[in-house]
């Protein structure tokens, strides 16, 4: 991202969350930056934020100028967050409504541009609202510690408060790569939605590439969307339509000479090249092959990331988003066996031994229903956490870090199992 002029107290020196998104959100060089002050001389104001709660702990970028606007950047899809998070923001939401959030003593944010530069060139929410071809856009922006796996994102909203869509914004290699895959998938989603059992996903409204980041701008989730309760049993026939594009079903193929182990041992052998510990990935892609080569499994699509908290449901159907894991010729199953190891790892705190063993359980009680037999469902479990553990070296590798949750004890795992 390019590097914002340096303006007295200009956000974007700032080593911390608000300096992270201001220099992904207002990255141009032209922009100006100022707090509680007039914009420099030459230069308009073209918007103000609220930083709430203050400078030094900053969780929103609040628009100003349009009550409706703001009160909807805090009350849109709010039943969708924790309890805590949703009480907060309708407090604040209620606020905004009545104008009271212009009174309140939050640091101001003025984004300034000299004159005789249109915001439609330089910011990027003015790029992103020229696409959308409306009104006067507003945007809001959560604030997050800095982390080279986070994208941020702008919630781009009318004057009146409609949501007209969602930006991420790849930023580094990481980000970068899973913004385009979710583009990808956005783009090839509509021909297959309405398919039976498979769920609804929001449309891909625009994809940009520019001065270092790729944005893929969403449409906005269906206003009444309620999340999927956190114990409720996976949804076998989504997940299979999902697996197979609403089409059906194909004839089970063996792992050995499959284009999926193809890819797993052409990554395990990268990855070698770049970390000690890929030659662990090497060692287990041939144990695999050894225990489960001849093992006959139907192969498709998955999500990538299907957990309850990127589900929900409108008008009684399912909705899915965030398809930035998405991918092609994987074992089926893959989305089931995933939904056991994030539940066991986010929402209780296991360690990655005791989700492996909630991925065979979890594999025991529905695989029936996805047509794995007891070889197959083998096959998905091991092949399951290898994935996972290639995912974790994909996204170090660019730059995102490793996460310790699953480095290197999902090796260990695979090991102990290969040893078993």
């Amino acid at each position: 991202m390019t590097t914002g002029a340096t303006v007295s107290g200009d956000l974007r020196a700032r080593t911390d969350g608000l300096g992270w998104v201001t220099r992904a959100v207002f990255g141009d060089e032209r922009i100006a930056l100022t707090v509680d002050g007039p914009p420099p001389p030459g230069h308009r104001a073209v918007a103000r934020y609220a930083v709430v709660p203050s400078l030094a702990r900053a969780r929103f970028l609040l628009p100003l100028g349009a009550p409706r606007a703001t009160a909807a950047s805090l009350l849109a899809y709010n039943a969708l967050r924790p309890p805590r998070v949703r009480a907060v923001r309708a407090v604040l939401g209620g606020l905004a409504r009545v104008g009271a959030i212009d009174l309140a003593p939050f640091p101001r944010l003025v984004v300034s541009l000299p004159d005789g530069v249109a915001a439609d060139e330089a910011l990027l929410a003015g790029r992103l609202g020229a696409t959308l071809d409306g009104p006067g856009v507003f945007a809001a922006c959560g604030v997050r510690p800095p982390d080279p796996n986070h994208k941020p994102t702008l919630q781009l909203f009318a004057s009146d408060g409609r949501a007209l869509g969602y930006a991420k914004i790849g930023w580094n290699a990481a980000t970068r790569a899973l913004v385009s895959a979710e583009a990808a998938a956005l783009r090839d989603l509509p021909a297959v939605t309405g398919a039976p059992d498979h769920p609804a996903a929001p449309r891909l409204l625009a994809q940009t590439a520019a001065d270092g980041q790729v944005v893929a701008l969403v449409e906005p989730l269906p206003s009444a969307v309620r999340g999927m309760p956190v114990g409720a049993p996976p949804q076998v026939a989504a997940l299979l339509a999902v697996a197979r594009r609403g089409g059906p079903p194909t004839p089970a193929r063996p792992l050995a000479g499959s284009a999926f182990l193809g890819r797993l041992a052409a990554e395990a052998e990268r990855a070698a090249a770049g970390t000690p510990d890929g030659a662990r990935a090497v060692a287990a892609v041939a144990a695999l092959t050894v225990r489960h080569g001849g093992t006959a499994v139907e192969f498709g699509h998955w999500h990538g990331d299907w957990v309850p908290w990127n589900l929900g449901v409108h008008a009684g159907r399912l909705v899915a988003w965030d398809w930035e894991h998405s991918g092609s010729d994987v074992p089926v199953g893959f989305d089931l066996a995933h939904d056991a190891f994030q539940r066991a790892l986010v929402l209780r705190g296991e360690p990655a031994a005791a989700a492996a063993r909630a991925v065979d359980t979890h594999l025991d009680r529905y695989g029936a229903g996805l047509g794995l037999g007891r070889a197959a469902r083998g096959l998905v479990a091991e092949a399951y956490l290898l994935e996972m553990w290639l995912r974790t070296w994909r996204l170090a590798d660019a730059d995102a870090g490793w996460n310790a949750a699953l480095h290197p004890a999902l090796l260990d795992v695979i090991e102990k199992r290969h040893s078993g």
